[in-house]
């Protein structure tokens, strides 16, 4: 199977953010849908390998900020490409502020907030999928939402021209040099493994 067929499917790109006993976290997702209106249901889908799936377990609160074609990349590389378990990802970050549900929300960069109380889990592998009902909204700006497709094109920094193998991690575009990516390599700037990455010539 060539695994880039899975690109062609349209994802769109939001912050989760989530709290617990006091702490904040949020991360990068791209599956959030609505799947019924009577009442407003959402399906929210998140990595295990994520802070914030374990305390959206825990807590069953959220909120989802779409991203815009305005976003950069710090902003991904804040909150997509580090743990919360090593680090605090709002330290000295202030485009947020609280929703009633006392959760942060992006105030820049965004074109909308949902916020959302989780009625079911369904545990999928990787992933758990989070059905939640919609507890509140606002539309921000007019901006575009900015879909998987545009970030890769547009917001990803491209990776340097290489002479030497290389191997390029299609998340981030962290470049690894060498014949062959070891057993277990891990991106030391996203977490993904050995099979988000393409030589370069490919990628």
């Amino acid at each position: 199977m060539d695994p880039k067929a899975l690109f062609q499917i349209t994802y769109g790109l939001y912050l989760l953010t989530t709290r617990q006993q006091g702490e904040d976290n949020g991360c990068i997702i791209n599956t959030v849908m609505q799947i019924a209106e009577e009442p407003n249901r959402l399906a929210v889908a998140v990595s295990k390998r994520n802070l914030s799936c374990s305390m959206l377990q825990k807590t069953k609160v959220f909120n989802v900020s779409t991203l815009t074609t305005g976003a950069d990349f710090e902003l991904f590389r804040r909150f997509g490409m580090q743990s919360g378990r090593d680090t605090d990802k709002f330290a000295g970050f202030t485009a947020v502020c609280r929703t009633e549900n006392g959760l942060y929300r992006l105030t820049e960069q965004t074109n909308a907030y949902l916020s959302g109380t989780v009625v079911q889990e369904v545990d999928l592998g990787t992933h758990i999928l989070f059905i939640a009902e919609v507890t509140d909204g606002e539309v921000l700006t007019a901006q575009a939402p900015c879909t998987y497709s545009y970030y890769q094109s547009h917001i990803k920094p491209k990776p340097a021209p290489v002479r030497k193998k290389s191997w390029v991690c299609e998340v981030c575009g962290y470049v690894h040099e060498g014949e062959e990516l070891p057993e277990g390599f891990v991106c030391p700037v996203c977490q993904h493994g050995r099979e988000v990455f393409r030589p370069a010539d490919e990628a």
